[in-house]
């Protein structure tokens, strides 16, 4: 008992940020859910402890109902045997009630002791229970700053100009460029194919003029 009772105070007084250390910090979420499956099965582990408290101290309260009943019994036989002078049931009598008696002294001192400790347990699993309550707000926390820390490490990339922005005028420069050499091949081309033809109509025409003249 002792020990859970050290693994339920180290559960509970555990520190968030003391827990992720440099090597957690790579991805606490996952090191943060882990903890919380921990967390909860201790949790539950606790309430099934109070739950069974709870059914002892329901017997022992019908234990010491029952020894404190007959132990008020034995002891108006006792009076009854008395007065009527049955020695032995008297002595019978009397022996019972001493016996019931001792035993509902033991039994309300386990009572109080079973109801102390069912108090103790009740608290530890309270604070169980916020605890992993506060753990959960962290987590959709730590969810939240990370989800945000993407958000803008996207947009970061997408307005930085030494990157994205860098990086679309140099494709701009580019598409120019090619641009230029395509239009200046279509432009060298065109002449050429001009220049070609004007020529072959000139030679054409002079072998014309060449055999009229022959």
């Amino acid at each position: 008992m002792s020990h859970l009772f050290t693994r339920i105070k180290e559960t509970i007084t555990a520190d968030f940020h003391e827990i992720l250390d440099q090597k957690e910090q790579k991805n606490p979420i996952a090191m943060l859910n882990q903890y919380l499956r921990e967390c909860e099965q201790e949790t539950d582990k606790v309430r099934k402890l109070v739950e069974r408290q709870y059914l002892l101290k329901e017997e022992f309260t019908r234990e010491y109902k029952e020894a404190e009943h007959l132990t008020e019994k034995r002891k108006r036989q006792a009076e009854i045997a008395a007065q009527a002078g049955e020695t032995e049931l008297h002595e019978f009598a009397v022996r019972e009630h001493d016996q019931y008696q001792e035993r509902t002294v033991r039994l309300n001192e386990s009572l109080k002791e079973v109801t102390r400790q069912l108090e103790d347990l009740e608290r530890k699993y309270e604070e169980m229970k916020h605890k992993l309550k506060d753990m959960y707000i962290k987590r959709m926390e730590l969810m939240g700053h990370e989800n945000t820390a993407r958000a803008s490490h996207r947009m970061n990339k997408v307005l930085d100009s030494s990157s994205y922005s860098a990086g679309s005028y140099g494709r701009f420069d580019e598409m120019e460029n090619y641009l230029d050499r395509l239009e200046h091949q279509v432009n060298t081309g065109y002449h050429r194919n001009t220049i070609d033809g004007r020529i072959a109509q000139l030679e054409k025409e002079l072998k014309k003029e060449d055999s009229i003249a022959q």
